[in-house]
């Protein structure tokens, strides 16, 4: 082994062979041969189409076996995968398209529907997850090109799809393999460029220090895999470690995740703090809270016992078999977490950002110190910026394997966060304890961390709101995990034109109907306030967003 990603991918097909790899629910599985088969089928068709190495092909659905395959594909083939989160909307996808200079994209139908692709003339052919088949190209004979390939592939015994035919693209460890976009909106996306040495670093890490996963071993894909988190510890991780991935629903509900880990029974669970806050908020703590509870939890023998009883039920939901589950992609609640840990459920909460594809910290649950976000990774290094990192917060600075490589056609955005000697910042504040634990304590970045781990860049929205005429300067600030809209209007021109605050206030509310369609779902803004005095500045004239942030 020479720490090459893709040799370990090579090496799992090949030792998997006859294992179950994917499973879309209630419906086809793919085995690892079926994988190596499809992946075949598609580097022809990329032959085909005239991609060359290090051309980028972008992926857009939601998580699905195709998905991977596709991704897979792309990968194995020596392209850059640009993966694009399904709730983008059409123009933020036909943006990135253009952005990073795709030559093919892959799209789910529901994806595909609502494009334009006159929009994105660059891209040479258009295909379908679902169907593996080619919509739209501007190569002549591509779809009946394609067709020909998959009935050449229609028999495994055809000589086509043996481990002995599997040889894949040999990177480079700097070598661009996923540029995987922060945003959508023009002007403020950012492609982080994700390398090969990045990709196997936190891949090998998740083999070396996630020892109870094996082969064989049951995953079930919640989050988005356009996210480095879920992609690369639900996807990466199992398949370099040959386990059966399973994919939810098509429009998942709390329903039906707790049915798919009662059923598949999971090894290891990668959730964000939303999905285990739900479950404790509304099946656990409405019990706590009633009076004979409350007086009986009073008793250690009796809490003892409840809390075992609460314990059972909580694995149970989860699927029973279950080593532990590691929350990310944001904060969770401090009370939730001292109940969880009080009762002993196997937990544990990690750190990481997509610049670090994505891993900077972690603990395995037995060994994990509450409140923290575990010990920095193998290959990594941290510091913080303050005169003393175990009391007084400073900035998170980290450099390793793991870093990118910037971010692409944007050398402005990388100074900002990389240092020439390859430090990068992270733009959290934190602290690390004499036993080498991280603790997160705020942000130095604008960047808003959504309850179910979303990026939210609320540059982004506010540019959009002050588009309005009668809208001076406004901030997006977080209330009760939702976002708020705070808007100092243009009062002056709002009294020439003879309106109260009551109608500029119903104004801003239509202006706000407009805005959320033109948002993806998750940066949705439940509310307008209207204030009279402008925002306190600094002396650089940028708002203090911090003051803000903190009212309740």
């Amino acid at each position: 082994m020479d720490n090459r990603f893709l040799e370990l991918i090579e090496l799992s097909i090949k030792a998997h062979w006859e294992l179950p790899a994917l499973t879309d629910h209630k419906e086809r599985t793919f085995y690892y041969k079926d994988v190596a088969s499809e992946i075949a089928k598609l580097h022809l068709l990329f032959e085909r189409a005239g991609i060359r190495k290090g051309d980028k092909i972008a992926l857009i659905g939601r998580n699905s076996s195709r998905w991977v395959i596709n991704f897979f594909g792309i990968l194995t083939y020596g392209a850059v995968a640009v993966p694009i989160l399904h709730d983008f909307r059409p123009e933020n996808v036909q943006h990135i398209v253009n952005h990073s200079e795709a030559k093919m994209l892959i799209a789910a139908g529901h994806s595909w529907e609502n494009l334009d692709k006159e929009a994105m003339p660059d891209v040479k052919v258009f295909m379908s997850i679902e169907k593996a088949s080619v919509l739209y190209g501007r190569i002549p004979d591509i779809a009946p090109a394609y067709e020909q390939i998959n009935a050449r592939f229609s028999a495994c015994d055809s000589g086509l799809c043996t481990p002995e035919n599997v040889r894949y693209h040999r990177e480079e460890p700097e070598e661009l393999a996923v540029l995987n976009y922060t945003s959508g909106t023009t002007g403020f996306s950012k492609g982080v460029m994700i390398p090969y040495r990045s990709l196997w670093s936190n891949t090998q890490y998740a083999a070396d220090r996630l020892p109870f996963v094996h082969s064989g071993d049951n995953f079930v894909s919640m989050l988005p895999m356009a996210h480095m988190y879920g992609l690369a510890f639900e996807i990466l991780n199992g398949i370099n470690k040959g386990c059966h991935i399973h994919f939810l629903p098509r429009v998942p509900n709390p329903k039906s995740v707790i049915e798919s880990l009662q059923q598949c029974r999971p090894t290891l669970i990668i959730a964000v703090p939303l999905i285990i806050e739900k479950i404790v908020r509304n099946n656990v703590f409405p019990i706590l809270r009633k009076p004979i509870m409350r007086i009986l939890y009073r008793l250690p023998i009796v809490r003892q016992i409840i809390r075992k009883k609460i314990l059972g039920r909580l694995n149970t939901a989860f699927g029973s078999d279950f080593f532990e589950i590691v929350i990310g992609g944001a904060a969770i609640n401090k009370e939730i977490e001292t109940f969880l840990k009080a009762i002993r459920f196997h937990y544990t909460v990690g750190y990481g950002m997509t610049e670090c594809g994505p891993l900077v910290a972690y603990e395995q649950w037995d060994t994990y110190k509450q409140g923290s976000v575990g010990r920095i990774v193998d290959r990594m290094e941290v510091k913080i910026n303050s005169a003393d990192p175990a009391k007084e917060a400073g900035e998170i600075i980290v450099r390793g394997m793991n870093n990118m490589l910037g971010y692409y056609k944007n050398p402005a955005a990388t100074a900002d966060i990389m240092t020439e000697d390859g430090w990068m910042r992270t733009g959290d504040l934190g602290t690390i304890d004499k036993d080498g634990f991280l603790f997160i304590r705020g942000r130095s970045k604008t960047m808003i961390l959504s309850s179910n781990g979303q990026n939210i860049y609320p540059e982004e929205i506010e540019s959009i709101l002050n588009e309005h005429p009668y809208v001076s300067e406004s901030l997006i600030v977080t209330r009760n995990e939702h976002l708020l809209a705070l808007i100092c209007p243009e009062w002056e021109l709002a009294h020439k034109n003879n309106l109260s605050a009551e109608d500029l206030q119903a104004v801003m509310q239509e202006h706000l109907k407009h805005l959320n369609q033109r948002l993806p779902v998750y940066c949705k803004i439940v509310g307008v306030e209207l204030r009279r005095e402008n925002f306190e500045k600094t002396p650089k004239l940028s708002i203090k967003r911090y003051l803000y942030q903190q009212e309740k």
